[in-house]
């Protein structure tokens, strides 16, 4: 058990069943009454930013949390399959918990690392740069490039990134999953 006085940026803490991240708090002490500590929290599964005021000296359950790296195996039904790098376990996961924006960039053998909270993955974060292979698009034309033009291409996972005229099918890119976006080929 922590007390507000243990408050500090980063800080995760379990409230009313959730886990909250401490974005940011501050001490106050009104003219009347006893010192309070406002805070901005935000849920560590679903991202939802909350400000709440704790009265000075409140007790709060405070939670380790530990990244872990895992890798990325298969896919079966519902579920994707994670071994974790350290124990060499399968971690079934479900879609929720990797979240749909990073299913359009998972593919196999993908290093990720995994939130852990009791030994249990509660989410999963793909790095942000990809290197990944263009499966379809529409062939550039000589000549088009004049304007620095884009095409969207297919990549092989599935997720659609606008591209310069002169990549085709087959060829590597690098691209930000963040924002769906191309960065430079890749090297081969």
């Amino acid at each position: 058990m922590a007390t507000t006085a243990d408050f500090r940026n980063g800080m995760t803490i379990s409230m009313d069943g959730n886990l909250w991240t401490i974005l940011f708090f501050q001490h106050h002490k009104p003219g009347k009454g006893n010192t309070v500590v406002r805070t901005k929290l935000r849920n560590v599964l679903t991202g939802a930013v909350l400000e709440k005021t704790f009265r000075a000296g409140d007790r709060i359950d405070e939670v380790r949390l530990e990244h872990r790296p895992i890798q990325y195996s298969y896919h079966d039904g519902d579920l994707y399959y994670f071994m974790d790098q350290q124990t060499y376990d399968m971690i079934p996961l479900s879609e929720k918990v990797i979240g749909e924006d990073q299913l359009l960039y998972l593919k196999e053998n993908t290093e990720c690392t995994g939130l852990v909270h009791n030994d249990t993955v509660i989410s999963v974060e793909l790095p942000y740069f990809l290197e990944l292979a263009i499966a379809e698009t529409d062939p550039g034309l000589r000549g088009d490039t004049a304007q620095g033009g884009t095409k969207p291409a297919k990549l092989e996972t599935g997720a659609v990134v606008q591209v310069p005229l002169f990549l085709n099918e087959g060829d590597v890119i690098r691209v930000d999953r963040r924002e769906d976006k191309y960065l430079e080929r890749a090297g081969k």
